[in-house]
């Protein structure tokens, strides 16, 4: 390969490799822009998955922990794989693996949105507000192979999802860093981070507009849809927007089919990168195979962990990346639920506030350690801040909500109600909440005891209420829909102090990984990388949203029930909801906080027991010689660490 390269640079100027340099495929620029593309197409399926992903539990009827576990499942083979990455390196053809995983990963998208094809229409329950039985054809089709195969088949889908991703990141971002100049290689990174890095904000704005469709618009005529999006059982198109990301996906992974194994090194001017092209392709690193590779990750990986600096530091990333995880997947549900909003609405939250608002907060935490000049121990400290700020902004969130609203014979418990409730003689499987004109909320009008129905100018009420208390003792009526948390009011407190805990929070990203690239050898360093990777996602990724799902599910009170089997939670308890989950939340902000309290106080051991010295920043000055590959690994590898965060 080495070989192959050399003739490609040191060839004379002539008519055929003139032609060939001259070819768009073997220009740097225009890899960069290939590749800024497609990671935003990746990163547009992976926030587009989790804006969707209580919309997917609605409509086949999963629990919180289920759907977490789909969410996270993307990682599994993400995970196995990413290790042969480090492996493989430029051994293959780079841009080709590229290609492919991004059509294997276009495939994925395909395959999540075939669930929708192979069932029928979406049978909502108690379509028919006064019809007190099961429709055996409705349980027929919901006990059928391809019901049956649904959440199978998703786990699939998320499964080559994260397989499709794993040649995307890191090969493009070296693929890069070796062919660019040393001056501009910094910059192409940093517009590749600027470009992707509204990949999973754009993934939610999606879902926002998707999730504004009724699911099955393709299959029934527009007057046969009765449910608005304010409905609790609306349920959006959420399969249209796995189609638009295939398209995409398979659009921007046609260029990589044409670009070169290896491409002539950028000239910054004319004669000016040449020596240094050639340097690096006759001066190659010592190739392992695959075994010694294997033999030889688990030690390296055991003695940079011996470093408490890494430690410390990467336990503090981990406790942040799973705080990341599960708010990522649940805090739209939770918007929904806290505040009655629509899914759209709380889904627009997060990808035009939260994430925005988040990517702002990196940048700027990289500008103010540049501008600082700050140390490793400099870097410590501001991450300590950081997170300091961060937990005095999220503890109030703790505050902001209201109880679940009166629902009768279900919050709070009352004989009144449930005597009442049981008079109606109800299916437990009837679902179509309505609001008294007391103020209580029932689960249907048969629950509510109607018995009319009035429709003046579109609008629909129900009369004749036996169980809904009316003005003298009379019967009272009630009205479709639910009757709301009444926290109207408190959301935009609240998506002010979500908005800076997710900016105060982001400022600690890039300190902590220079401090992860300070403190460990210099030959270590793309393995101290690798073991980061795996440890987020085995410790994040992968049982975060698992765990917050498992933590929503507890406060429950009242679970669907369809053909005699449990389906998704109708109401939550929503004080246990906002303590567990937010609670949840300022226990991973604290754990953060810890560790780099403790990487700080190590430091300052650390530099007590060393005699003063003219060392360099901190202590921690590396060789000469080294200070420029430092500073080329800290750009590429920031830009992939930020890349596989908001995944």
């Amino acid at each position: 390969m080495g070989a192959n390269n050399l003739n490609v640079n040191s060839d004379p100027a002539g008519s055929r490799p003139s032609a060939r340099h001259r070819s768009l495929f073997n220009s740097i620029k225009f890899f960069v822009l290939c590749h800024s593309l497609l990671q935003l197409s990746q990163l547009l399926v992976s926030g587009y998955m989790k804006s969707s992903i209580s919309t997917i539990e609605r409509r086949y009827g999963l629990s919180s922990q289920k759907s977490g576990l789909l969410a996270a499942f993307n990682e599994v083979g993400n995970t196995i794989l990413i290790v042969f990455v480090s492996f493989f390196g430029s051994r293959v053809h780079r841009p080709r693996f590229i290609g492919g995983g991004a059509l294997l990963a276009c495939f994925a998208s395909l395959l999540m949105a075939l669930p929708h094809f192979l069932n029928g229409p979406y049978d909502y329950t108690d379509r028919r507000p006064f019809i007190t039985s099961s429709s055996n054809q409705s349980c027929s089709e919901q006990e059928s192979p391809a019901q049956q195969g649904v959440y199978p088949l998703l786990l699939v889908g998320q499964l080559l999802l994260g397989i499709g991703a794993v040649p995307i990141q890191p090969f493009g971002i070296s693929y890069i860093d070796d062919y660019a100049s040393k001056r501009n290689s910094p910059l192409y990174l940093g517009i590749l981070l600027a470009v992707t890095s509204i990949g999973p904000a754009l993934g939610f704005i999606t879902g926002s507009i998707m999730l504004r469709y009724y699911v099955d618009f393709d299959k029934l005529y527009k007057d046969e849809i009765k449910l608005d999006s304010k409905d609790l059982r609306w349920v959006g198109a959420w399969w249209l927007g796995f189609l638009v990301a295939s398209c995409l996906l398979f659009l921007t992974a046609l260029p990589y089919l044409f670009f070169p194994r290896d491409m002539p090194k950028e000239v910054r001017n004319r004669g000016g990168a040449e020596p240094d092209s050639k340097q690096q392709q006759t001066d190659p690193p010592q190739e392992l195979s695959l075994l010694q590779f294997l033999k030889s990750f688990p030690r390296i990986a055991l003695r940079t962990l011996q470093s408490p600096i890494y430690l410390l530091v990467v336990l503090a990333q981990v406790n942040l990346a799973a705080l990341l995880a599960g708010l990522a997947t649940f805090m739209a549900k939770f918007i929904e639920r806290q505040f009655s909003q629509t899914v759209s609405f709380a889904t627009m939250m997060i990808g035009g506030v939260s994430i925005p608002l988040a990517v702002l907060g990196t940048v700027l935490g990289g500008v103010l350690m540049r501008r600082l000049n700050l140390s490793v121990s400099g870097a410590s400290k501001l991450c300590t801040i950081a997170i300091l700020l961060c937990m005095f902004s999220a503890t109030p969130l703790l505050l902001l909500g209201c109880s679940t609203q009166p629902v009768a014979g279900i919050f709070p418990s009352s004989n009144r109600t449930s005597r009442q409730d049981s008079s109606c003689r109800c299916p437990h499987e009837a679902f179509n909440p309505v609001c008294g004109s007391d103020g209580v909320e029932f689960r249907s009008p048969c629950h509510a005891g109607c018995s009319i129905v009035e429709k003046d100018a579109g609008n629909k009420n129900y009369t004749a209420c036996r169980c809904v208390g009316g003005l003298g003792g009379g019967l009272g009526f009630a009205s479709p829909g639910t009757c709301g948390s009444g926290c109207g009011h408190l959301l935009r407190p609240f998506v002010v102090l979500l908005g800076l805990t997710s900016f105060v929070a982001s400022f600690s990203q890039t300190p902590s990984y220079m401090m992860i690239l300070r403190t460990v050898p210099a030959e270590d360093k793309s393995f101290a990388v690798g073991v980061q990777y795996m440890l987020f996602r085995v410790l994040a990724f992968m049982p975060g949203p698992v765990l917050y799902g498992s933590v929503i599910d507890t406060t429950c009170i009242l679970w669907g029930k369809k053909c005699g089997k449990q389906t998704s939670c109708l109401y939550y308890n929503l004080d246990r909801f906002r303590q567990r989950f937010l609670g949840l939340q300022v226990v991973f902000v604290c754990g953060g906080l810890l560790c780099f309290l403790l990487t700080v106080v190590v430091l300052r051991r650390r530099a007590g027991r060393q005699e003063p010295e003219p060392v360099g920043k901190g202590g921690y000055e590396l060789v000469n010689d080294q200070k420029t590959t430092e500073k080329n690994s800290c750009s590429s590898s920031n830009g992939h660490w930020m890349l596989l965060k908001q995944t």
